[in-house]
């Protein structure tokens, strides 16, 4: 008999997470896992993704999870299948993604006995995962069907609650593999209603509430720091509260509050503070006394921005409040004074009607005049730099000029997704402040190179918004599976690939002066693109001149699936050229 009628056990966990609210499914192929897929393939109320290679699977759900903040699913077989996971287990786990990570497995009876294709996956994600469990082997015990569903929503529930992260469940099955065709009337029948889950936020008491907003009023010299953080509606409520106290906002690109909707106030958005902050030898005396802050108010992830960090540090006797819906301890840099535990949103939704407006302060005037003349004198030394380079036989393109190019181009409500390495430090560089509603995203939770492609690709998999990926040469390499997933679906990516030949980033390094032990930093691989990128179907462009970046860029948001952009840098000249930027910025402090 090829049907196991035990495994409806399957159908009811899976009917229970479609009932939830789950909505997509990736599913690598195996055999072990045959239950787990014809399940959510027939089930039919969840959105299925077929994706080969399932370390682009998971990065892929994880884009689709970052974007859209609600659980996705993951479905591999068992063995190293299940191994694959593991990067973008780590990444969900520490920028706190929701992810249900179903692996098959042989029996328990089957295991440490030499049985082909069985590891330890018990356990396997470790304290990477929040939770998990490993289900019993079906075996028509009628128990068994209501605890599958209480486990389905028991995932659901944690892998939402604060903080969001990816969750574990591990499913052994016995052949035969195939289960009942059509059991899913009468599982439904056999149980009582599914289980509803209601959840709330950290919210504060009215009267802590006053508290907060009256201390908040008797500060002077307030300062707002804002990393990593994927809530757009934050914006809105935490600019406004900044106004009211002219607190000026340090914004990090990713924190959602450098482009922004017309009716949200950015006048004390600070977006230059990187290149200001690298000139730490001039930041003492009266420049010091100036922007130094009383308190320093902190959310989201750690600043993109070392020499924001090191700013940060320095301020060991300034009051940092660290504000968190979570418990997890966000605080590298050792000098949170207070936690305020609390939706952030929620928070300054409430605080902003609290708060009385204030005239500009002097603290506030002497960060935003500052940002604003090293604005000035940025863009014009972008704009210029290149002509330095003019008959030189090298392409002179400067790689962090791409996102001052991009801010102009990009559709008002387009995704930034920005890889890793080099990109993510240029876009916190050189992406201005703006009235755009741009959805900036990243992989900040464990910052690796690896399935950069896939992540972009499911972000944009659940939107009818233009997604635009910046990505490096070496990233994009490691990650050239991922391609398979734009031509399998037709999913519409713009692909601007910054191609140095190797890893840029090491140029900007202490490594670099070792000259007889660089090359294992730099790595340079000397490959073209442009064959591979054909092979999954996609447009490949050079672009050689900044007017033709924005021609090519233009063609791109009116075209469909996937287009790449390769701008050639040389990583030599393109330190040069950031040194010469930000020496150039220094005379603004002078």
């Amino acid at each position: 008999m090829s049907i196991n009628p035990h495994l409806d056990v399957v159908t009811a966990f899976v009917s229970e997470l479609a009932q939830l609210g789950v909505k997509h499914v990736c599913i690598s192929p195996g055999s072990r896992s045959t239950p787990l897929t014809i399940s959510f393939a027939r089930h039919g109320e969840c959105k299925t993704w077929t994706l080969l290679d399932e370390r682009s699977a998971a990065f892929f759900a994880l884009g689709l999870a970052r974007s859209s903040g609600e659980p996705v699913v993951l479905v591999c077989t068992s063995g190293t299948a299940a191994a694959n996971y593991l990067p973008a287990v780590v990444e969900a786990r520490y920028s706190r993604v929701p992810l249900i990570v179903l692996t098959a497995d042989r029996p328990t009876e089957l295991r440490n006995v030499g049985t082909n294709q069985t590891i330890e996956q018990v356990g396997l994600y470790g304290a990477h995962v929040k939770w998990s469990i490993e289900m019993p082997t079906p075996d028509g015990a009628k128990e068994l069907l209501a605890h599958a569903r209480s486990t389905a929503a028991r995932s659901v529930a944690i892998a939402l609650s604060t903080p969001k992260g990816p969750v574990h469940i591990n499913w052994p099955f016995r052949e035969p593999l195939l289960p009942p065709y059509e059991v899913q009337d009468e599982v439904n029948t056999q149980l009582p209603k599914g289980l509803h889950i209601e959840s709330g936020q950290r919210q504060l008491t009215a009267s802590r509430l006053e508290y907060l907003a009256k201390m908040l009023t008797s500060i002077e010299n307030g300062l707002f720091v804002v990393g990593p953080q994927f809530q757009q509606e934050l914006a809105a409520p935490l600019l406004e509260v900044a106004t009211r106290l002219q607190f000026p906002v340090l914004a990090d690109p990713l924190s959602q509050m450098r482009a922004v909707s017309e009716e949200v106030d950015l006048t004390c958005v600070v977006d230059r503070y990187d290149t200001l902050l690298r000139h730490s030898d001039l930041m003492q005396g009266e420049i010091w006394d100036k922007l130094k802050p009383d308190v320093v108010i902190r959310l989201g992830q750690a600043p993109t921005s070392k020499v924001l960090g090191a700013y940060l540090s320095k301020l060991d006797d300034v009051r940092q409040i660290v504000v968190d819906e979570s418990d997890e301890w966000r605080d590298p840099l050792f000098r949170a004074s207070e936690l305020w535990l609390t939706d952030p949103v929620i928070l300054f939704s409430e605080l902003k009607e609290l708060l009385p407006q204030r005239e500009t302060s002097l603290f506030a005037q002497h960060w935003l005049s500052l940002n604003d003349s090293i604005e000035k004198r940025q863009v014009f030394e972008v704009e210029h730099i290149e002509e330095q380079y003019v008959g030189e036989d090298l392409p002179h393109l400067f790689e962090g000029r791409i996102f001052t190019e991009l801010a102009r181009v990009l559709p008002l409500d387009a995704r930034l997704f920005v890889g890793n390495s080099m990109p993510v430090r240029d876009v916190d560089s050189f992406f201005p402040k703006m009235h755009k509603s741009l959805f900036m995203l990243a992989n900040r939770g464990a910052s690796g190179i690896d399935g950069i492609v896939s992540s972009a690709l499911g972000a944009c998999a659940g939107t009818s918004r233009k997604t635009v990926l910046v990505i490096g040469d070496v990233s994009f390499y490691h990650d050239l599976n991922g391609l398979l997933i734009a031509k399998q679906y037709q999913l519409d990516l713009t692909i601007i690939l910054v191609h140095n030949d190797g890893g840029g980033i090491f140029s900007f390094l202490p490594q670099a002066t070792q000259e007889d032990v660089f090359p294992y930093f730099e790595t340079p691989h000397g490959l073209e693109f442009q064959s591979v990128i054909e092979m999954y179907g996609g447009s490949y462009h050079q672009v050689h001149t900044w007017s033709d970046f924005e021609v090519k860029m233009n063609a791109a948001m009116e075209n469909h699936g996937l287009q790449v952009l390769e701008l050639r840098t040389v990583r030599a000249l393109n330190v040069e050229m950031h040194r010469k930027i930000f020496s150039a910025c220094r005379d603004v402090l002078l």
